[in-house]
């Protein structure tokens, strides 16, 4: 099961969802991330958060089309997004993709990347979409598949600390079983030499960023 969700930040255009987008998944809208789905003509299945961004016309307006509204109050501990990955988690899904989660605030950005290392969300796969770059936080236990074309960049960056024994499958410079320390840059500017790679990790935290260098090929 696969769960996409749309949060309150950059929407997709039209075509970068259409990539992705499939007849089977859940759709989420994240509080203002359903004026996202609106405008691409989509309907949520479910619509969660504290509403502070819609007002109560617009919520109406997605119920009365099917939507199911999960309601949290305005003081609470989680962000939007959080409780709609939260969600995703409890119906099952094993992967998550996410568009709008990044660039407009910068503490929101950084929050949202480091979601997935929340122990009741590290058995779902997180995968922050926006525009050509998809950005996954890997954690141990875990491997990674990267998927593109020949010559699109893969990243890794090591966070709260060293990531041990990393290998990887895939990519141009390989790594087995290998450190990459935090603060330091030698896992940047990979590049794909087929259309799947693979990335693992013994211990630590691994940001992991890829940029498709034409999207449209992915159709």
């Amino acid at each position: 099961m696969r769960s996409v969700i749309f949060a309150n930040g950059n929407p997709p255009t039209e075509s970068q969802a259409a990539v992705r987008l499939k007849q089977n998944d859940l759709l989420i809208a994240a509080d203002g991330g359903a004026r996202a789905c609106a405008a691409l003509g989509l309907q949520p299945h479910v619509l969660i958060g504290d509403f502070d961004s819609l007002s109560p016309l617009e919520v109406e307006s997605f119920t009365a089309q099917g939507a199911q509204v999960v309601r949290h109050p305005r003081r609470k501990d989680f962000t939007d997004l959080e409780l709609a990955l939260t969600y995703a988690a409890e119906q099952g899904s094993e992967e998550a993709l996410v568009y709008g989660a990044l660039g407009l605030r910068w503490d929101m950005t950084l929050a949202n990347l480091l979601l997935p290392a929340a122990a009741h969300l590290q058995g779902m796969t997180v995968r922050l979409l926006d525009g050509l770059q998809e950005i996954c936080l890997l954690c141990p236990g875990r491997a990674l598949e990267l998927s593109g074309q020949p010559g699109d960049t893969v990243s890794l960056v090591p966070v709260g600390g060293d990531a041990l024994e990393v290998t990887t499958e895939g990519l141009e410079y390989p790594l087995h079983a290998e450190t990459l320390y935090f603060g330091a840059t030698r896992g940047v500017s990979n590049t794909l030499v087929g259309e799947r790679a693979w990335v693992s990790l013994g211990s630590g935290l691994l940001i992991c960023t890829l940029i498709h260098h034409d999207l449209q090929e992915k159709i």
